[in-house]
């Protein structure tokens, strides 16, 4: 697919090389908050309304003030999810904004923080927007589903340095207290050196579509799709990025967020006979400076089979092992050596801890810019997909010289858009 000349493709010049050796961003000075704080919620399915319930918990001097989908039924289930919360859900007609340019209305209602959890393949249309509103954003993962998205991102991360406002992550498991402090021996060096890690996301697939399922009658293709976002790769970026990215995550964070070398990978449809064109497992060997070897397995099978979300990161002192009950086996494997024991009346609920801390930084005054790692994490992840797809070895260097582009910014809900072929190792090519 060409690339289509749309805001989301403005790029600062030298953005690719930037990113390849961009590190952890510092904590700016802000402005102060006004004391209430009007939220906007763009994107009203599960995560985002978990994440305006998780917003409205964290501070009690946040309203919900206005709400955009592409869907109007979506933006009614969830507010009637929001009624516990009473006065400080204010969204009136008036502020329920549906279709593809909800966003923008979002923007231009006076929120002072919108929380983006559309569709993967919007987020880095709506983050630039955002940003260059002014908004404080908290942005659900993964960052996006193309080179051409990443690369964007990285340059909304630079945008909202510039301006002084906040970009806070859905990377969850940074935030669970247990494997915060499990990571921090890893990274810090109390492990000693790491030799290799293991993580696994045996899952089942949210929402596929049914083996013969065709696309609704009268309705467009890109409506269409977009219901079905899940099952295709310019909307979801596919199983690895939609929902693996978790894991593919805790190999950044696990290396200390340096760049790999390479990726191997292999991966197909075993199970799923729909008219997507999402795989449905993935098996990715990432090749990191030092000969370490990170491998990342994942799949999301229709069937009863076995279901695991787990890491293992093999070090010279011992094994940490996450995310559920982290600990450390001693060298035998066998032995524990060390468990996470939670400190009595503090937050472990990784979610709300995502808000209370992004939260109580916009009220400090602080700037919290997680951009640049958002980006690396969501290219990590790109990289074991186009490993699997081509069938090639891909360093990271090819990966940031890329133009791939999978998600259009200017279509319609009732436009024709066929769906792209599955991709076949050896014959598809990304560029």
């Amino acid at each position: 697919m060409k690339p289509i000349e749309t805001s989301r493709r403005r790029f600062l010049a030298g953005t690719a090389a930037a990113a390849a050796i961009a590190g952890f961003p510092n904590l700016l000075l802000g402005q102060t908050a006004p004391a209430k704080l009007k939220i906007g919620l763009i994107g009203a399915g599960g995560r985002g309304s978990g994440a305006a319930h998780q917003a409205l918990t964290a501070d009690p001097d946040v309203v919900l003030w206005a709400v955009g989908d592409a869907f109007a039924d979506k933006i009614a289930t969830s507010l009637d999810g929001m009624k516990d919360f009473g006065a400080r859900v204010d969204v009136p007609a008036a502020r329920q904004f549906a279709g593809l340019d909800a966003y923008q209305k979002v923007l231009e209602s006076g929120v002072d923080v919108v929380l983006l959890a559309s569709p993967p393949g919007f987020r880095p249309l709506h983050l630039r927007a955002a940003i260059e509103a002014g908004k404080h954003v908290f942005a659900e993962k993964p960052m996006a589903i193309d080179v051409t998205g990443v690369k964007s991102v990285m340059e909304s991360a630079k945008l909202a340095k510039q301006k002084g406002v906040s970009i806070q992550h859905g990377f969850c498991w940074r935030f669970a207290p247990g494997v915060r402090e499990l990571y921090t021996k890893i990274t810090s060096g109390e492990l000693g050196r790491i030799y290799s890690v293991y993580g696994r996301y045996l899952a089942s697939a949210p929402k596929p579509l049914d083996a013969g399922m065709g696309k609704t009658a009268g309705m467009g293709d890109v409506e269409w799709q977009i219901r079905w976002w899940n099952n295709f790769e310019w909307t979801s970026g596919g199983p690895l990025l939609e929902q693996a990215i978790h894991t593919v995550d805790k190999v950044a964070w696990a290396m200390g967020d340096i760049a790999p070398v390479a990726a191997i990978a292999s991966g197909g449809r075993s199970h799923r006979k729909d008219i997507g064109n999402v795989y449905d497992n993935y098996s990715i060997a990432y090749e990191y400076p030092g000969g370490v070897v990170a491998q990342v397995a994942e799949r999301q099978y229709l069937a009863d089979c076995f279901q695991d979300v787990s890491d293992f990161i093999y070090c010279e002192k011992g094994t940490a092992v996450a995310p559920s009950s982290p600990m450390v086996l001693g060298p035998d494997g066998k032995k524990r050596t060390w468990m996470y024991r939670a400190q009595p009346g503090a937050e472990q609920d990784m979610y709300q801890v995502c808000h209370n801390e992004f939260f109580a930084a916009i009220r400090k005054g602080e700037i919290i810019n997680t951009g640049e790692y958002m980006a690396n994490s969501t290219m990590l992840g790109l990289l074991g997909r186009e490993a699997a797809h081509t069938g090639r070895r891909i360093t990271w260097e090819e990966m940031w010289a890329a133009n791939q582009d999978l998600a259009p910014d200017t279509l319609k809900m009732a436009d024709s858009f066929p769906i792209a072929p599955v991709p076949v190792p050896g014959v598809y090519q990304f560029a």
